[in-house]
Formats: structure tokens, sequence, C-alpha cells
């Protein structure tokens, strides 16, 4: 390195390191041992130790590179590879070209659009309003027993078809409500948010990405997290209410009603999958973000492998948990307990309330065909039916097999690498 000019490999990094680093506006939030530094406009961030913070903030202040790594020597009696220090700073997006404009201010205005929206949905007067919903729907569940959830509202029509079709073409709109409300719960704070595409399986999901949840305290994340279940909770409550107004002047469920009833249902299994904590629901993020974790998951489901191994008596197959994060290796002792319970949360939800309705849906076909008097619009709605579910079975095979082969031919790569 020259007095006049160091030049990093990788992506260039030209700076005088006599002369102040280019650097964006960055904010700091403290984290018990950890401090994560990142650009809020960019949803760049890293996670820093106390000295390496505080280098950061010094060269961010206007200190010269050289100068700074003499302070670190002289503070900290370690030595400072200046030259690593910067090339992880432009890794993470947070080295501007030299003479170029800061183009990151730190203002919440500038973030984000929609911030009012999501400071209204989540105001005092909104609470109230969910919690009169929720109350109304509860009282009127207690008065009338046919609206409280069971698997029979589902069947509000006798095409299976039509079931199906509706219920799915129902849940588009609830999905980007229960995504929505994550996104406006994060805006509120002026952090960014982006709405994506993903897949489980040959499922089409949606998922919001709120990465600037990890620069601001962790008391304020809460309800970002919670906030799609607390959408689900108020739609199950309006579709209650909703069903109980359009009685019919008999004092029998309309269609409207019993439609509304069989979607509530659905939205009632969606809040039920939110406890199967062998997967990453939100409420698993909850509890690891209010814990402190930072990878739970991972370490809880390999803490249950080696307690197997143990029991099995497996001694060669242990992992090793030397390596696992404190913090994670502590909650994952009791957590992973969590995980064996959401397993037995998911069995019981499809024995109850899922199976019943499988049950019912193809002994009617069954039936429709082996007996006499169907109608030609109920075989063909059983013909379509069946259609439509071994379509899905075909997509799910053809998705597995092509996963399969991708992930051999990975490894295949791997070992020739």
């Amino acid at each position: 390195m020259t007095d006049a000019e160091a030049v990093q490999d990788g992506p260039a990094i030209r700076y005088a390191p006599d002369r102040p680093l280019p650097l964006h506006q960055l904010v700091y939030l403290p984290e018990g041992d950890e401090i994560t530094v990142g650009r809020p406009d960019t949803d760049s961030y890293g996670i820093f130790p106390p000295d390496g913070a505080e280098v950061l903030r010094r060269l961010e202040q206007g200190m010269p590179p050289r100068e700074a790594a003499i302070w670190y020597e002289a503070r900290y009696r370690e030595s400072l590879d200046i030259d690593d220090l910067i090339a992880a700073l432009d890794e993470l997006g947070f080295v501007r070209e030299p003479g170029a404009p800061d183009t990151s201010p730190v203002t919440e205005d500038a973030l984000v659009r929609w911030r009012r929206l999501g400071a209204a949905l989540f105001s005092v007067p909104a609470w109230i309003c969910y919690g009169l919903l929720v109350a109304w729907a509860l009282v009127a569940m207690a008065r009338r027993p046919d609206l409280a959830p069971s698997y029979h509202n589902v069947f509000f029509t006798d095409y299976y078809t039509l079931i199906q079709a509706s219920l799915f073409v129902a849940a588009v709109p609830q999905l980007l409500l229960h995504e929505g409300f994550h996104a406006l719960a994060g805006r509120r704070l002026g952090l960014r948010s982006r709405l994506r595409i993903s897949r489980r399986l040959y499922f089409v999901v949606l998922e919001t990405s709120l990465d600037g949840l990890v620069a601001v305290p962790r008391r304020k994340r809460y309800l970002p997290i919670v906030a799609g279940m607390l959408a689900d909770v108020v739609v199950m409550a309006v579709l209650t209410i909703a069903a109980d107004l359009t009685r019919e002047p008999g004092g029998g469920l309309s269609f409207g009603g019993r439609f509304c009833l069989a979607f509530a249902y659905a939205v009632l299994l969606r809040i039920l999958w939110q406890f199967s904590l062998y997967l990453r629901t939100d409420l698993y993020v909850l509890v690891s973000t209010a814990l402190g974790c930072v990878d739970l998951h991972g370490t809880a489901m390999r803490m249950l492998r080696n307690r197997v191994n143990r029991l099995l008596g497996r001694r060669g197959r242990l992992l090793d948990e030397s390596d696992w994060h404190p913090v994670d290796r502590r909650v994952a002792r009791w957590y992973s307990w969590l995980i064996v319970g959401g397993y037995a949360v998911s069995l019981t939800t499809f024995l109850v309330a899922i199976a019943p309705i499988v049950y019912r849906m193809f002994a009617g076909v069954l039936g429709r065909f082996t007996g006499h008097g169907a109608s030609w619009p109920e075989l063909l709605d059983s013909l379509v039916f069946c259609g439509f579910i071994l379509g899905q079975l075909v997509v799910l095979a053809w998705v597995t097999v092509r996963d399969r082969r991708r992930d051999r031919a990975r490894r295949l790569d791997h070992v020739i690498a």
C-alpha cells in the first residue's frame, strides 16, 4: 500500500489512507455483545463486535483509515487489517464511490410509503375496533352455536369443486391482507418492506420481507411479526359477524352466510398452522426475536437429533455442540420440546379438522359413482374434483423428483469440484 492510494482486489475500492473514507449514512443498534450496523435505504446490515462498530463510527465521522488503524491498535492493543475491513464494508454496500453524493438519507419519510396508513391501522382507535369485532364474534358464537367453527361449515354447497375453487379464490385477498399487515406494521416504524412470491412444494405462497427489523429495538419488532395473525383473527371475526347478520327470515343461515363460515374455518386452519413450530412460522420468529436467538430452529433440530442418537446408543452420530451459539443452545434445551409439540399440533389438526373433510368429500364422490340417483351435474362435479386432486398429486410428484435430481446434481458438482 502506497501513501497516495491503496487498491483492494475484488470489487475495486480506491481510497487514500490519509483521507476520509466515503461512507453512506449508517444506523447503529446495540444488541447485547453485538452491534447491528446498516443502511435502511437498501436493507443491508451487518453484525459487528463493539470494537469494530467503534472503528466504523470513527470512519463515518471522517477519521482517515490509517489513523483509525493506529487508534485501534493503541486502544485495544491489537492490530487492525484496515484493508479487510474496508473490503467487508464495500461488500455490504456501505462505501460510496469517491466523489459520489450520499444517496442514503436516514429520514423516515424518505424511506417508506404508506407510513401513515400503517400508523392508522395500529393506532389506539384501530385496536379498539379490532377488540370490539372479536368480542362481537365471540358473543355471537356463544348465543348461536351454528356460528362456531366446525368442519361441517366447509360444506356450504353440495358441489365439491365449487367448495375447493371458491375457497382457493377467496384465500388470495386474505393472504394479501395477512402479508399487508406485516408490511404496514413495519412501515409505521419507517421500515421498507417487499412482498415476494415463493413456493412451498407446489403451493405458491406470499412472503413479506422486513430486513430492516434488525435495526430497530427488539420491543418494536413484535408487532410487525404478529400483525399477520392479527389480520387473520379480525378476518375470522368479520366473517362470523357477516354470517350472523345475513340470516334468512326464518333464522337459518343464508348461502352467503354459509360461505362466510366456510371461509372462516379455512382462516382458523391458517391460524393453527402458526403453531407448527417445527417450521419457521410467525410464532417461531416471535420467540426467536424475543429471546435474541441467531438460529434457534437449526440448533433445536440438531439438538433433537442428538437426543435421538443418544437414546439409540449411536454415539458416533452425535453432532458437535461447541460451535452452536450459546443463546441458541440454552433456549433450544426447552424449545426443542416445543418442536415436538408442533408436530403434535399438526397431527391433531389433521385428524380433527382436516381428515373429516377429506373423508366426507371422497365418500361423497364414491357414493355418487357407486350409488343410484346422482344427477349429471353431481357426476360432472365429482369428475372435475377428482381430476383436480389427481393433477395436484402429479405436480407434487414431478416437483419432488425434479428437486431430488437438482440436489443430486449439486452434490455431484460439489464432489467433482
